[in-house]
């Protein structure tokens, strides 16, 4: 016999979350006019209140647009599907991060800002990733990847200082063709990516920096790059807004 169980989230979360999800998924496309106030109110059985912080919270969140004398309309689109695969390879000699370039070939316009570089205790799961020893530290290095101004991803890597120490990732600017190229430069090209992905509650600063709407859950993928003889060469925690993205992976099935 199946469990009962009840959903707690207040009525308007639950109005909100069924319609992002057809917004998402694109059964409501953009441009479309939503039902009145009135029609929403009958079909979900609540009190117009309740109807219009739904929409508000959809309205915050980009999804959703008020009219003056018209309506509520659809203005966000389905999620962007961001594939990882397309940004791991090195860029080719003197051309731009893949953020960069992958963002041209949509027509669109990605930019990157450092926020730091710095020597630093790494996290518990980094620091078994990069197989450090304890109290050693590693290089951090975090930026924010923004797709036509706005942000989409938050991204700490760290690397060991026995590889960084000495070269252009120590410094606290750019890298023309990212880590990655320059890596590959020095000998350690990735061979392979390893990633698990989960959805989380963002802490603080990850809210402030995605500029996420109140209640907003983000994708956090912990990622870690290995190069020849399975040496760790990067790991990585890229923090996304779960509403505005979705992530494609290709699986080869033997």
């Amino acid at each position: 016999m199946a469990r009962s169980f009840v959903d707690r989230r207040s009525a308007h979360q639950k109005i909100a979350a069924a319609l992002r999800r057809q917004i998402t998924r694109g059964d409501l496309a953009p441009g479309a006019q939503l039902p009145a106030t009135p029609a929403l109110m009958e079909q979900y059985g609540v009190a117009g209140t309740t109807v219009q912080k739904a929409l508000l919270a959809l309205k915050e969140e980009g999804l959703l647009v008020g009219r003056a004398g018209k309506g509520v309309f659809v203005q966000g689109s389905a999620q962007q599907t961001i594939t990882p695969a397309a940004y791991l390879p090195p860029s080719a000699a003197g051309e731009q991060h893949r953020w960069i370039t992958e963002a041209d070939s949509r027509s669109q316009r990605g930019s990157i800002k450092l926020l730091r570089v710095e020597a630093v205790k790494p996290p518990h799961e980094i620091a078994a990733a990069l197989e450090l020893g304890d109290g050693e530290r590693a290089l951090l290095r975090e930026q924010i990847l923004l797709l036509d101004d706005e942000p989409a991803e938050l991204a700490r890597s760290y690397y060991p200082l026995s590889l960084a120490e000495g070269t252009a990732m120590m410094e606290p600017k750019r890298i023309r063709g990212g880590t990655a190229t320059l890596l590959s430069d020095l000998g350690y090209p990735p061979r392979e990516a390893v990633d698990e992905v989960s959805s989380e509650i963002p802490t603080e600063e990850e809210v402030v920096a995605l500029e996420l709407p109140k209640d907003m859950p983000v994708m956090l993928t912990f990622r870690v790059i290995y190069s020849d003889d399975d040496r760790a060469i990067e790991a990585s925690l890229l923090v996304k807004a779960a509403h505005r993205y979705r992530v494609r992976y290709l699986q080869q099935i033997p």
